[in-house]
């Protein structure tokens, strides 16, 4: 598949990449445009194209990928904090269809990070929609 897909053509070795970290199911390699000093991702070898396509073994591997670094993150490169990000859809801002996991560190000083936030955490929704999208949700559920 890599030659329809970049993140295919990194793990394959046809696109260069400059390697975090690599397992049996997992390949780490830095991001090429960083929100912050050290932004990385994680991919699975596994070609799927998005979180509502990837299955579950590869998502608990990337997973427990993605925490591996964010620990030698904190460690290495001192961030004061790690955000993952996956983005699923144009929509999210998905802009490479391979399932990838976004390890951000974050940083107090601004001069290694340039990720902002695009919405305010601390202000409150409606109660009684928030309760009614949370019941229809619950019924949908798997």
């Amino acid at each position: 598949m890599s030659d329809q897909c970049l993140f295919c053509g990194i793990v394959a070795g046809e696109v260069p990449s400059a390697k975090v970290a690599e397992d049996d199911t997992t390949y780490a390699f830095m991001d090429i445009n960083p929100a912050s000093d050290g932004h990385l991702l994680v991919v699975p070898k596994r070609h799927s194209k998005d979180l509502l396509d990837i299955g579950a073994a590869d998502l608990a591997d990337v997973t427990v990928a993605a925490q591996r670094i964010a620990k030698a993150v904190s460690k290495e490169l001192g961030a004061d904090g790690v955000n993952l990000l996956n983005c699923c859809g144009a929509d999210a801002w998905q802009t490479v269809f391979h399932f990838h996991l976004h390890v951000i560190p974050r940083y107090v000083d601004k001069t290694k990070d340039r990720l902002v936030l695009p919405w305010r955490p601390g202000v409150p929704g409606d109660p009684a929609a928030i309760a009614a999208l949370g019941a229809r949700l619950s019924a949908a559920v798997d």
